[in-house]
């Protein structure tokens, strides 16, 4: 055995030493991604809001420490004695000169084995089809019957019943109770889920508030996710918190992160959107009747201009105009007429008088007849001596006795 010498020059400082250390923990990989069983105990939150913890058993202990982005994320309630799963890294810290574990998981012991179910549930039903997108059905936009398939009891049932009566109050909302926990849900969801699809819902909500993987375990179970992909109804599920997933999450057509957001999605038309799109309605309506009525009145007036073109009224004024027009015409010609055939009487008259017997007298000749028969003497040869004539000139006339000698 070798004695250490009083004289050798140090070699380590606690600073270099601790240092050391830690590079030689955080260098080994499976010391970087460990589980860790054990029980709780020296549990605190300071204000920082980082948690820090120690995890015991019969043999030995570990410090924890949990940072805050991932402590605001936990939502398993902690108390001492707890037996609990933790992940993360082992590291050293170096002031306090201890190993301890930088956890980023805490879950209570068992959640493991659930967790490794659910991964081999998943496959099993991913590789039968039941998930496959192609199967998904669409949520009707105005459902007027609109299954429940929850705890009668829960919150989750209330908050669903206060949106959907906000949403679309008009909606029938039919309640099939179940249990939603524990070794009675499984069956009681199928049967409700199977009643429900008898009077044909036009969507079914599945639903209930946040948990636990123990708490929300039946909705992992295999005739649950069996019941809902054989649902003739679409179903929406609306189980836990944002951050939970089950298997029914994956069956039903639609997903919710809540079960408010549920009832919000299964009303995607509501009461304020119908009345909306009424009063569009009403206003399309009252437009489309108004430029009906325009067209109607714009064709009727059109068709009694062209009745009045084609009325026998019509046809009488414009044949009475005709008669007047032609009334007037004739007058003119008459008119016209007869002055033409004034001025041809008194041209012939004109001559008539030109040629008149009297006229002729006027010109200072006369005409001599015999006074007992009135005969005309046209020549010498006809009167004889001693006869007694008679001379007519323009003025009158006078008797005289032929003179031969004269």
């Amino acid at each position: 055995m070798t004695q250490p010498t009083l004289f050798a020059s140090v070699q380590w400082t606690v600073t270099r030493l601790t240092a050391h250390l830690r590079q030689v923990i955080e260098a080994d990989p499976a010391l970087q991604d460990v589980w860790v069983c054990g029980e709780l105990s020296n549990i605190s939150r300071p204000a920082s809001g980082h948690l820090y913890f120690t995890l015991k058993d019969a043999g030995a202990s570990l410090r924890g420490v949990m940072w805050k982005v991932n402590a605001s994320r936990l939502k398993l309630p902690l108390r001492d004695g707890m037996e609990v799963e933790a992940h993360g890294r082992i590291g050293l810290y170096e002031i306090g000169g201890q190993y301890q574990l930088y956890a980023d998981v805490l879950r209570p012991v068992g959640e493991g084995a659930l967790y490794a179910e659910f991964l081999r549930l998943k496959s099993m039903l991913e590789a039968e089809g039941l998930f496959d997108p192609a199967r998904k059905r669409p949520i009707p936009q105005l459902p007027r019957r609109i299954g429940i398939v929850t705890s009668a009891t829960g919150a989750a049932l209330r908050d669903m019943l206060n949106t959907l009566r906000r949403r679309l109050p008009i909606a029938d909302v039919v309640l099939v109770p179940s249990p939603v926990q524990g070794a009675d849900a499984p069956p009681a969801l199928v049967a409700a889920l199977q009643n429900l699809n008898r009077i044909h819902p036009d969507v079914i909500l599945v639903a209930r508030g946040g948990g636990s993987i123990e708490d929300l375990w039946a909705f992992n179970d295999e005739r649950v996710v069996r019941a809902i992909a054989a649902s003739e109804s679409p179903v929406i599920s609306g189980v836990g918190h944002e951050t939970d997933f089950t298997l029914t999450d994956f069956a039903s057509d639609l997903r919710a992160p809540t079960p408010t957001a549920a009832a919000e999605l299964a009303t995607p038309v509501t009461l304020y959107d119908l009345a909306s799109e009424m009063s569009n309605l009403k206003q399309r309506t009252d437009m489309a009747i108004m430029e009906l009525i325009e067209r109607g009145r714009n064709e009727l007036s059109n068709l009694e201009s062209r009745l009045k073109f084609y009325s026998p009224a019509r046809r009488l004024q414009s044949e009475r105009q005709r008669a007047d027009e032609w009334s007037r015409r004739l007058v003119a010609a008459s008119a016209h007429r007869l002055a033409l055939e004034a001025e041809k009487m008194a041209g012939l008259g004109k001559r008539l008088v030109a040629l008149s017997p009297f006229e002729v007298l006027a010109r200072g000749y006369a005409v001599v007849t015999r006074p007992a028969d009135g005969s005309l003497i046209r020549s010498v040869g006809q009167a004889k001596e001693n006869d007694v004539i008679e001379v007519r000139v323009s003025d009158g006339q006078f008797g005289a006795v032929v003179n031969r000698n004269a």
